[in-house]
């Protein structure tokens, strides 16, 4: 579920927010072990709870080549429906310099490392919460 923009969440009851949150965080952690188990290099966490509507964290990882961004990409997707993610969204294939992944709360970038170093997305997220992204 996505904040609007004055950062209420409409009917939704204080306990269930909670919960949410908690899920999300508890996602991440699979998601992380998900890229590592990909081979996926560089991983990191920001965390986006309070900062911004778009969700609550962006991860951002580098694969070597278009070829391994697909790979950790499909393996992400694949995970993410066993998991029983619905409705995640996916951008950049079949180009797979870049594959963005949403599933509503948590965005997933993938990345080779000409175009990471490019648009340097951990700069621009600190710069904007004031905090260091974690690496893991």
């Amino acid at each position: 579920m996505r904040t609007t923009p004055e950062g209420a969440r409409g009917s939704t009851p204080p306990t269930e927010l909670v919960s949410e949150r908690r899920d999300s965080a508890a996602l991440v952690d699979r998601v992380v072990h998900w890229l590592d188990d990909a081979k996926a290099e560089d991983v990191v966490v920001i965390d986006l709870k309070g900062k911004t509507s778009i969700g609550d964290f962006m991860l951002i990882a580098t694969g070597r080549s278009d070829r391994h961004v697909n790979a950790v990409a499909e393996q992400l997707l694949r995970n993410l429906k066993d998991a029983g993610c619905e409705r995640v969204r996916v951008e950049g294939q079949p180009q797979c310099d870049w594959v963005l992944i949403d599933t509503g709360d948590i965005i997933v970038h993938v990345f080779q490392p000409e175009i990471r170093g490019f648009y340097n997305l951990e700069k621009m997220w600190s710069a904007h919460s004031g905090a260091e992204p974690t690496a893991h």
